[in-house]
């Protein structure tokens, strides 16, 4: 099986896009000290690394389906931080690290019982993606103030991506520099009282697009949560219930690119009543 499984291993080591590079650690059942074996391909990775600019590192960690949702949990976070510690011992700075979390199980999809240990063997595993810096070529425009968010052509359909309110990784809080830009929103929807909408939330890092833990309440429903926390701040900035619902999409519809843009947030809008 190991055998096998390397091959994949090498294969799935080749150069990527010039924008970022990814590599995948595995390791024994139960276990998060790394193996040997693969703490040398780590090692070669990060040596690959020493010459190119770092914008962040983000690192994830997996188990198989074998045990409890909070084992689990625990063991992948243990997995993803022994990662860590081997890109510090050989010199990645630490504030290069933008996240590290653990994801828990990995959902087991089996065609044939034969390929049972082999699968679970590839989901007992830390992903690794390391985004270069980028040279800003484009001119950015001007950010829109908080009555020009709604345009007054919007239309029922219109999607509303709110780029700059994230959330810290594994919870339903947005991160203290997004506070503003929630203040904002809560301005332009008192200010157009005929748009109707539906909060989206959204995850990042899952496996087959399932959900995330959150990590407060221990419960699979992360992305839920998210939208529940925009949707309560609403509510306390005087944004009427009858006009919004809030809704958890998992991990269905990544962005590409950096990771913590898909902790986010999204507005749908449902409906526009004519005014009078």
């Amino acid at each position: 099986m190991k055998q096998f499984l390397y091959i994949i291993l090498f294969a799935g080591q080749l150069i990527q896009a010039q924008t970022n590079n990814s590599h995948v650690v595995y390791f024994e059942t139960g276990q998060y000290i790394v193996p040997g074996i693969e703490t040398n391909r780590l090692v070669l990775f990060i040596q690959g690394l020493k010459d190119i600019e770092i914008e962040r590192i983000s690192i994830y960690g997996f188990t198989d389906d074998r045990g409890s949702d909070n084992y689990n949990l625990k063991l992948s976070l243990n997995r993803a931080n022994a990662i860590k510690k081997i890109f510090s011992k050989f010199g990645v700075d630490d504030n290069l690290i933008s996240n590290v979390d653990g994801k828990g199980e990995v959902l087991l999809r089996v065609v044939s019982s034969e390929n049972l240990s082999i699968i679970r063997g590839l989901n007992r595993k830390v992903e690794i993606n390391v985004e270069y810096l980028q040279q800003e070529n484009e001119v950015v425009g001007k950010k829109k103030e908080a009555t020009q968010l709604f345009s007054e052509d919007i239309a029922v359909g219109d999607k509303i991506t709110l780029d700059n309110i994230l959330f810290e990784t594994g919870f339903s809080v947005i991160e203290k520099k997004s506070i503003n830009i929630l203040e904002n929103l809560a301005a332009a929807l008192l200010t157009r009282k005929d748009i109707y909408f539906s909060i989206q939330g959204h995850v990042c890092c899952t496996e087959n697009k399932r959900d995330a833990i959150d990590k407060k309440t221990g419960k699979r429903n992360l992305s839920m949560a998210r939208a529940k926390f925009i949707y309560d701040y609403l509510i306390k900035k005087g944004i009427k219930r009858s006009r919004m619902k809030y809704i958890g999409l998992k991990n269905k519809y990544p962005l590409g690119g950096d990771t913590k843009f898909d902790r986010r947030v999204e507005i749908k809008i449902t409906y526009i009543s004519k005014k009078n």
